[in-house]
């Protein structure tokens, strides 16, 4: 019998899930960190990728930490002159991050070892074509709209239907 298209959904999903967890389990084995944690790598090469200094809620959509977590994460990485904050001109309240040349050092050298990590562990399991497929299918999972459809509320059973 065909699964169904949610039954299909949710199997691939489950399937990226595991993926990525048997991935960042092999990673997380490599001897490459030493200077910083996988979660603080993350975070510099985000701001690394972005390019110019960004917001603290920004950088929150390109990691997987919550804002308390970040916030927290952040303050370290300043405090070990990592990452630096800035006014930003647009808001006299906020704040805007960026990489310290240190910490652009740091995640180069961290970077570069774990981009050949990552080679090698996605170049043994997958053709050429296949990656290219992956890459295709995660930026269009990624380019998905980051607001969720608005849910209707189901009542409890102990709670009257309004």
């Amino acid at each position: 019998m065909p699964r169904s298209r949610s039954r299909l959904a949710n199997d691939a999903w489950e399937s990226l899930l595991t993926a990525h967890a048997a991935l960042m389990k092999r990673f997380a084995a490599e001897p490459i960190w030493d200077e910083l944690s996988m979660r603080e790598y993350d975070v510099l090469y985000t701001l690394a990728k972005h390019g110019e200094p960004m917001r603290l809620y920004e950088l929150g959509r390109g990691v997987l930490l919550s804002q308390p977590a970040l916030s927290r994460l952040v303050d370290r990485l300043a405090e070990r002159g990592l990452v630096e904050r800035a006014p930003d001109p647009a808001d006299g309240r906020g704040l805007r991050l960026a990489l310290t040349e240190t910490g652009r050092e740091q995640q180069r050298r961290v970077g570069g070892r774990h981009a050949v990590d990552v080679a090698r562990a996605v170049n043994a399991a997958l053709t050429d074509e296949e990656m290219r497929q992956l890459e295709a299918i995660g930026r269009k999972l990624a380019a998905c709209d980051p607001a969720p459809p608005p849910q209707t509320r189901r009542p409890n059973r102990q709670e009257a239907p309004r």
